[in-house]
């Protein structure tokens, strides 16, 4: 199958990668002339243009967008729309809100333009070696797609959630969770540093992620960030927030759900940016390991890609 490829940051370029190692052909295109030669070495198909990515890229064509949420992707859809025809599959895989793709599935439908949205999970390790994915928007467009989706997702990882808007919403409300999860184990690890004892949290966090109630990918992540600096003392306490933790927030008021668990680490986020406690620079290392998002030792604002 061959595709084209829009935004080749820290998950695009991971995920054409596997693509190519799939046997799949990519034209890619991305503002960074850097990360395009270093794809095109590997075998994609550079795209000057998106006119001439759309042209390079065989009927119907299949086009996997992953920029940043909000006008980057209004962007690229508005670009791409003028050289695409009836039929066509445009991918969204970033975080995007849900209402937005709900209203850009419905625009492009009007030029017989199918768009899908499917939410990706993972992190870097995902990108690169199988990710989890949440899939909204028309059928007939994901049944086209699947193959593809199924070799870039581990086993069992992904799923079609029904319609428009319903890929980007599931994956939404998993970063929720996912904000929630991370200000338990922060607080957790506060907690045993201030004990008293003289406790080695690589060791705690390793015993916790084999066998124990709350063992999971996040709880190794953390054995691995106090494994590389075990008092975290390079790691900033200030947490960014890139938008689906409020988006999380604003569904649950709108549909009148309690959510004061996720609703609360969306506010202590905020807070950590005012002060410097243990339990935050858990959270940020965390956010590290699994997203590569940057961390500012002197407690600045981190990057929110």
């Amino acid at each position: 199958m061959k595709i084209g490829f829009i935004g080749l940051g820290k998950m695009g370029s991971g995920m054409v990668q596997r693509l190519l190692e799939c046997g799949h052909g990519v034209v890619v295109h991305d503002l960074s002339r850097d990360a395009v030669s270093r794809l095109t070495q590997l075998g994609a198909v550079e795209a000057r243009s998106l006119q001439h990515l759309v042209d390079e890229t065989g009927a119907p064509r299949i086009i996997w967008i992953m920029v940043p949420a909000g006008p980057p992707v209004d962007a690229v859809l508005d670009g791409l729309t003028p050289f695409l025809r009836e039929g066509d599959i445009l991918i969204d895989g970033g975080n995007s809100r849900y209402a937005d793709t709900v209203d850009r599935a419905a625009r492009l439908e009007r030029n017989g333009i199918r768009l899908l949205d499917i939410g990706t999970s993972g992190g870097l390790e995902g990108a690169r070696h199988g990710a989890c994915m949440m899939v909204g928007g028309r059928r007939d467009a994901f049944d086209i797609v699947e193959p593809l989706v199924s070799e870039l997702c581990v086993e069992d990882g992904y799923g079609y959630m029904g319609a428009s808007g319903s890929g980007h919403f599931v994956k939404m409300v998993h970063n929720g969770i996912e904000y929630g999860m991370m200000q338990a184990i922060g607080e957790g690890f506060e907690l045993l540093e201030s004990s008293g004892f003289d406790l080695d949290h690589e060791v705690v966090a390793r015993v916790w992620a084999n066998g124990s109630v709350i063992r999971g990918w996040l709880m190794e992540l953390a054995a691995q960030a106090f494994a590389r600096d075990g008092n975290l003392s390079a790691v900033g306490s200030s947490i960014a927030d890139s938008g689906e933790g409020r988006w999380t927030v604003e569904a649950a008021l709108d549909h009148g759900v309690s959510i004061p668990v996720i609703a609360g680490a969306l506010f202590r986020r905020f807070s950590s940016r005012s002060r410097d406690n243990f339990s935050d620079k858990v959270v940020a290392a965390l956010r590290h390991e699994f997203g590569g998002h940057g961390f500012d030792p002197a407690g600045g604002r981190q990057d929110a890609s």
